[in-house]
C-alpha cells in the first residue's frame, strides 16, 4: 500500500508542528503501509505557486494521498477515492473577512472537501466548528487526535514550594498571556515563557514585578528542557485546535492548568485543572491551589500518565491504517 503524505513546504524554520507529527506518526505505521514522504515545491503564497503545487502533486500519487494540512486545494486533481485531507483548525478565516472569506473558504475547505474521500480533524471541537463554518457533511469527518511524541518521558522532579517554575507555551493573542502575567502578580514563582513576547508583554511583566525567563525558536529539545525544569504548566488559551502542550507536560510528569474552552477539556480530560481562562482571578487561584495542595499536584500527574495513553503514536497510526485500508477497498 504507497501511501504518499504530502507536505507543505514550510515558510518559515520554525514552521514544522505538522512535519513533526507525521513524521512520529509514520513511524509507528504497519510495514505494510509503506509512507512516502513527499513535499511541495513550492511556498502556499500566489496564484501561480498553489497553480504548481496542485499539478505536481497529481502527478505524486500513491496508492492512498493523505494530504497532512495547510496546503488543502492540492486536492483539487487528486483521486478522490484515495485521498484524504487533515485539516488542523479554522484560524485563517477569522483573520479574514468579505469577498477575500468567500474565496479562501471555497478553495481551502469546500472544494477540498467535495475532492476528497475523507477529511480527518484533530478534534470533536474542529469537527463541529468545520460543520458549522462550511457545511461539509458530518459523515465525511472524522477525528484523529494528534499523538504524543513516545520520546517524552516522565522526568521526576522536586516541587519547588519557595519558587515554583512556572511554564507558559505560546505569546499568540489566543494563549492568553495578557491575562497570565497579572494574575501572577504578587505571587513569588519564576515564569519561563516560551514564543517572542510583544512590547505589551514586556511592560506588563515589568509593572506586576513577574521573575521571568524568555525563550524564543529554540529547538524541540530544549523545549522539551523547560517542561522538565517546571513545577507547573500553565497553559490557560483562549483557543487551541488541540493543545498538544497539556499532553507534554501530561507525558513528562507535570501538573497541567487549562481552559476550559474549545478542544482544551477534551483534550485534558480529568489530568488537569480546568478554569474559565478568560477570568484573571482563577488562574491566580488556580496556580495557588496547586502550589499548596501536594496531594492535587501528584492526583493529575498520575491522571496525565494515563491520559497519553489515548494519544501514544501506535493508536493513532492504527486510526489512520484503519482508513487507508477503507480507501484501498474502493
Amino acid at each position: 500500500m504507497r501511501t504518499v503524505f504530502f507536505f507543505r513546504k514550510a515558510n518559515a524554520p520554525w514552521h514544522h508542528s505538522i512535519e513533526e507529527l507525521f513524521d512520529t506518526i509514520i513511524t509507528a505505521l504497519p510495514v505494510y503501509v509503506k509512507p512516502v514522504r513527499y513535499v511541495m515545491k513550492q511556498n502556499s503564497m500566489g496564484l501561480w505557486k498553489r497553480v504548481y503545487n496542485t499539478l505536481d502533486a497529481a502527478l505524486h500519487q500513491g496508492d492512498v494521498n493523505h494530504i497532512t494540512g495547510d496546503v488543502h486545494y492540492i486536492a483539487i486533481f487528486m483521486k478522490k477515492h484515495k485521498t484524504i485531507l487533515t485539516i488542523h483548525d479554522l484560524r485563517i478565516l477569522s483573520s479574514t473577512r468579505g469577498i477575500r472569506l468567500a474565496v479562501l473558504k471555497f478553495f481551502w475547505f469546500t472544494l477540498p472537501a467535495m475532492r476528497v474521500r475523507y477529511i480527518t480533524v484533530i478534534s470533536d471541537f474542529i469537527r463541529n466548528e468545520l460543520i458549522k463554518e462550511t457545511g461539509i457533511k458530518a459523515e465525511k469527518i472524522l477525528v484523529v487526535h494528534d499523538c504524543i511524541s513516545s520520546e517524552i518521558t516522565p522526568f521526576e522532579r522536586e516541587f519547588n514550594v519557595q519558587n515554583p517554575v512556572i511554564l507558559h507555551i505560546g505569546t499568540t493573542p489566543n494563549k492568553n498571556l495578557h491575562r497570565v502575567i497579572p494574575a501572577l502578580g504578587g505571587l513569588d514563582v519564576t515564569l519561563v515563557i516560551i514564543g517572542k513576547l510583544t512590547t505589551e508583554h514586556i511592560e506588563l511583566l515589568d509593572k506586576y514585578k513577574i521573575r521571568f525567563e524568555n525563550y524564543f525558536n529554540i529547538p524541540y529539545g530544549q523545549v522539551l528542557d523547560k517542561y522538565r525544569n517546571a513545577d507547573i504548566v500553565l497553559f490557560a488559551s483562549l483557543y487551541e485546535g488541540f493543545g498538544l502542550p497539556i499532553l507534554e507536560a501530561n507525558a513528562i510528569g507535570r501538573p497541567v492548568i487549562t481552559g476550559n474552552n474549545s478542544s482544551l477539556p477534551e483534550v485534558a480530560g480529568d489530568a488537569a485543572l480546568i478554569i474559565n481562562a478568560e477570568n484573571t482571578e482563577a488562574i491566580r487561584d488556580a496556580v495557588s491551589l496547586l502550589i499548596n495542595n501536594a496531594t492535587l499536584r501528584m492526583q493529575l500527574i498520575d491522571k496525565g500518565f494515563e491520559n497519553i495513553k489515548r494519544f501514544r503514536p501506535e493508536v493513532i497510526g492504527m486510526k489512520f491504517t484503519d482508513i487507508y485500508e477503507q480507501l484501498v477497498k474502493k
